[in-house]
């Protein structure tokens, strides 16, 4: 068996993940620009807010193989199960950490007031809402389907 690494770039089940979190990702920084007219291209790499990327990914990732290798497949069967498991510790594991940063930072700026202490703040926006994770699996199912159809009518006679 030959190994292409570049195969890997022919691979539609690379690309529908790929494009539904780039999309995800490019929303949370139209979002911040919105709301702060400048450009933080941070937020190509961030993790939190609206919407999951990481949800937009593994459903991305799910759809694509139900698509092309069945949705009764054991190999789709085990990307529903890694989306679940990712979209579930989105909004539960990953926010309550979130939450703790928050109120870590809040007492960091207590702390300050009174007395000569870092400023060093942690990373908040670790989680996800459910509306958040609910919109990054729309997008990733979306784009798979949208990524999928146009492999298939550019391959086909």
């Amino acid at each position: 068996m030959e190994i292409n690494i570049i195969d890997i770039f022919r691979n539609v089940n690379f690309w529908s993940p790929f494009l539904a979190w780039m999309i995800a990702q490019l929303t949370k920084m139209l979002n911040a620009f919105l709301k702060t007219k400048k450009m933080d291209f941070r937020y190509i790499v961030s993790t939190g807010g609206m919407p999951s990327a990481h949800s937009a990914m593994v459903t991305g990732l799910a759809t694509s193989i139900g698509v092309n290798c069945g949705f009764k497949s054991p190999i789709f069967a085990l990307s529903m199960a890694f989306a679940l498991l990712t979209m579930f510790d989105a909004s539960t594991v990953r926010r309550a950490a979130g939450e703790q940063a928050r109120l870590l930072n809040e007492m960091v700026d207590e702390l300050f007031k009174q007395h000569r202490f870092s400023e060093v703040k942690l990373a908040e926006l670790l989680g996800h809402t459910r509306l958040e994770v609910f919109l990054g699996m729309i997008i990733g199912i979306f784009v798979a389907l949208i990524v999928n159809s146009l492999t298939t009518s550019m391959y086909s006679p």
